[in-house]
């Protein structure tokens, strides 16, 4: 099989770390998580955890990113890249795009932003990454002519084998059993910041079976989520349906 660049986009605290496991497991795939978050961080000066760290241990100049992400590491036949929407700051030219296999992992944006308040109490529209994803979608669809695969993380949670057979499907590449389970630890290719953030993936040996939450929002966070639910909903109308295999 020729070889295969696949550029997975999320926003956070969805279960983008858990997928890039999943692709893992593979023979055939080697990934790469996150490859704009030192770029990130240092344009933006966000009080992550762990931020200057990453900084000082990772590429920061875009144009050289692009260059790692188009040039495959090794022979594996699947190259899979993690990434997170709102890491693409305006500076950054898109056009590499085009010449890899884009597709969308988005999450009902309320469970989104109750996670990520856990970590940043206050976060806003931009580190949510859901209006990001929805231009990103956009621009992918008008460059390429073709509607790149959306999946919702509650499907990939009730139905993982067959909501990634339709994945797979759709990105025309052979689904494999070994993407449902994975050994439990840390990975060399998981970034230094999964110290921080990574600790149920760490600790899980597949996907977590999916549990209603009907925890509510804070009243501070409303007119974020009014905002991201907008987002979210347009991409929501292209996702796949793991039933249509």
């Amino acid at each position: 099989m020729q070889q295969r660049i696949i550029a997975m986009w999320s926003g956070p605290r969805n279960i983008s770390t858990a997928m890039m496991r999943s692709w893992g497991s593979r023979r055939d795939t080697v990934v790469m998580d996150e490859p704009f978050y030192a770029h990130y961080l240092q344009q933006t000066g966000c009080d992550h955890p762990g931020a200057k760290e990453v900084i000082a241990a990772y590429e920061t100049d875009w144009q050289t990113i692009v260059h790692q992400l188009l040039a495959a590491p090794g022979d594996s036949p699947i190259v899979y890249q993690k990434h997170m929407t709102h890491h693409m700051l305006a500076p950054i030219d898109r056009a590499w795009m085009r010449q890899v296999s884009n597709c969308f992992l988005i999450r009902d944006p309320r469970r989104m932003i109750l996670s990520y308040a856990k970590v940043i109490p206050n976060p806003t529209s931009e580190q949510m990454g859901l209006a990001q994803q929805a231009e990103i979608f956009e621009y992918v669809r008008q460059t390429t002519g073709e509607i790149p695969p959306v999946i919702e993380s509650r499907d990939v949670l009730l139905h993982p084998a067959k909501t990634l057979r339709r994945l797979c499907q759709a990105l025309d590449v052979p689904f494999d059993e070994a993407m449902l389970h994975w050994p439990a630890g840390r990975r060399s290719t998981d970034g230094l910041w999964g110290k921080y953030w990574y600790a149920n993936v760490e600790k899980s040996t597949g996907f977590q079976p999916y549990r209603e939450d009907n925890t509510r929002l804070p009243k501070r966070l409303q007119p974020l989520l009014k905002e991201c639910q907008f987002y979210y909903n347009k991409l929501a109308q292209r996702r796949l349906h793991w039933d249509t295999v």
